[in-house]
C-alpha cells in the first residue's frame, strides 16, 4: 500500500474575503479527490482586509464603491458572480449588506489551532460569515461558531474577553506582509509553492499533483 505523500498547507485569508471561502472550499475538494496520495496538514493565518473597520460594521455597497470605485450595479452583478462560483464548490452566500471587522475572530482561529481545531473553525466563521450574515465581531456569534467547532464555549468566551493572542495575530500579520502578500487568499504549499486567489478546483489539484510529483527534500 503506497504511503500518502505529507504536504504542509498555509492558507493566509480574512473571514470577510468572499473569494477565500471560495479558494478553501475548493482546495477542500481537490484534496478529497486525491484521497489517500496526500496527507495534507493545513495551517491557517490571519489576513484583514479591512483592519481599521468600526464596530457595526459598514454597508457593504459603500464600503466596495469607496474602496474599488464601483457602481452598486457592478457590486450586485459581481456578488451574483461570487454566489455562483460559490455554489460551484458546495459553499452557499447569504445575502449580506454589511462588511465587520475580523481581528477577534483571528484571535480566537488562533488559539483554535493550539486547540487543533483551526480548519473546523475556519469554516464555521465562514459559514457565519458569508452563508448566515452574522456579525463576527460580535463575541456571541464567535462563541456560537467556536461551539459548533467542537471547542469549549467558556474557553472562546474568555479568549475573547481577556484580548488573548492579539499579539500574536498582529506578529503573523507582519511575517505575512514580509512575505510581500498583498492580498487573499493566498495558499502555500510546502513553504515554497504559492497559489493566489479562489481557483478552481482543477487548478489546485493539478497544482498538488505536481508537487507530489517532485522529489521530496529531507531534512
Amino acid at each position: 500500500m503506497t504511503q500518502a505523500t505529507p504536504l504542509q498547507i498555509d492558507f493566509i485569508s480574512d473571514i470577510a474575503c468572499p473569494w477565500c471561502a471560495i479558494g478553501l472550499s475548493s482546495l477542500l475538494r481537490a484534496l478529497d479527490n486525491l484521497g489517500d496520495a496526500v496527507d495534507a496538514r493545513i495551517a491557517v493565518h490571519p489576513f484583514e482586509l479591512s483592519p481599521d473597520m468600526p464596530a457595526g460594521g459598514a454597508s457593504l455597497v459603500e464600503y466596495l464603491g469607496k474602496k474599488y470605485g464601483r457602481t452598486p450595479e457592478q457590486i450586485a452583478e459581481t456578488q451574483e458572480a461570487i454566489r455562483e462560483r460559490g455554489a460551484s464548490v458546495g459553499f452557499t452566500f447569504g445575502p449580506r449588506t454589511h462588511v465587520y471587522n475580523t481581528f477577534d475572530a483571528h484571535r480566537l482561529l488562533h488559539w483554535a489551532g493550539l486547540e487543533g481545531k483551526q480548519l473546523a473553525l475556519k469554516l464555521a466563521l465562514l459559514r457565519a460569515y458569508h452563508g448566515d450574515c452574522q456579525d463576527v465581531s460580535e463575541r456571541e456569534v464567535l462563541v456560537q461558531a467556536a461551539q459548533s467547532a467542537g471547542l469549549n464555549a467558556d474557553e472562546a468566551r474568555k479568549v475573547l474577553e481577556n484580548g488573548t493572542y492579539a499579539d500574536e495575530v498582529r506578529a503573523e500579520e507582519a511575517q505575512v506582509q514580509a512575505m510581500g502578500i498583498q492580498s487573499v487568499p493566498a495558499i502555500v504549499f510546502n513553504q515554497q509553492y504559492l497559489i493566489s486567489g479562489g481557483q478552481p478546483v482543477e487548478t489546485f489539484e493539478n497544482a498538488i499533483r505536481q508537487i507530489l510529483s517532485e522529489p521530496q527534500q529531507e531534512g
